[in-house]
């Protein structure tokens, strides 16, 4: 009898103690972080290498003076960020711009949304063989990325640089079946855009986005044969999971990131080449 008291007392005790938080093995997990991720104040954010690293690790040396703390994943392609976010191993995402970022949640049926506005990267133009893009040979081979959104992004590049001419009812969904000018039978190579750089000797031209390109060695603000203009319309934004989209602490995470401090890092940093949103 005094056994079956005594083992009923300890399930009791053990399970108040619970109840009260009192296991930490357990007070941090993944679970418990579903219904508001950010109560340890720490964010584990998700971004490209390049210019996105550079400013978040800025943001993380002023954000821990605010008392959040930011751990940085690094990431190599534009695939796994949005993955890894919809997968809950990161708390957002910094890299992509709204039309790339909204074609791929709906192609991959992801439940993600757009938090805040970051940075722009103007997409430019790059040769090792040329300096102008005037001096471009008929039939010169030019490579731009293979995803659809930044496709259709280089390509209206090309036609603004007058290379060639769209379908003017595709816009940014152009392809390079919707080229209805190409007076001087430009091949285009479409290509993986974190390649583009790497196979640029091989190419007469090429159309890299601007993370890649700083990558590279490039300062686009200099070396591209062609850019974007500053007001570009591609801007960078910040992802989270919907379920997460009203979290206070993105807005502070947002006022750290678009700070006056911040801009004044970008603009010294990239020299014009990345530019603030705000």
């Amino acid at each position: 009898m005094k056994k079956w008291l005594l083992a009923s007392l300890f399930v009791l005790v053990t399970s108040a103690l619970a109840a009260c938080g009192g296991s930490s093995e357990t007070s941090g997990s993944k679970e418990e972080k579903a219904e508001g991720l950010y109560s340890d104040e720490k964010l584990v954010v998700g971004v490209t290498a390049g210019p996105h690293e550079q400013i978040l690790e800025k943001v993380k040396e002023l954000a821990k003076k605010e008392d959040l703390d930011i751990e940085i994943k690094v990431f190599t392609d534009y695939v796994m960020p949005n993955v890894a976010l919809a997968e809950k191993e990161l708390d957002l995402n910094i890299f992509q711009t709204e039309p790339y970022f909204n074609a791929f949640k709906e192609d991959r049926k992801l439940d993600l949304v757009k938090s805040f506005d970051t940075v722009t990267f103007p997409m430019g133009m790059y040769s090792l063989k040329v300096k102008d893009i005037a001096d471009l040979k008929e039939g010169a081979k030019i490579g731009l990325p293979s995803d659809p959104t930044n496709s259709g992004r280089a390509l209206l590049l090309f036609e603004k640089a007058g290379l060639i001419k769209l379908n003017p009812d595709t816009g940014i969904n152009s392809t390079v079946k919707d080229i209805v000018e190409n007076k001087n039978n430009y091949e285009f190579i479409e290509l993986d855009s974190a390649q583009i750089a790497r196979q640029l000797d091989e190419l007469d031209a090429a159309a890299i986005n601007t993370n890649f390109a700083i990558e590279a060695g490039f300062t686009p603000s200099k070396d591209a044969i062609f850019i974007e203009p500053k007001d570009s319309p591609y801007v960078n934004h910040a992802a989270v999971r919907t379920e997460n989209k009203n979290d206070e602490i993105l807005t502070k995470l947002a006022d750290i990131y678009r700070s006056e401090e911040i801009a004044k890092f970008i603009e010294e940093e990239f020299e014009g080449s990345v530019i603030p949103s705000w």
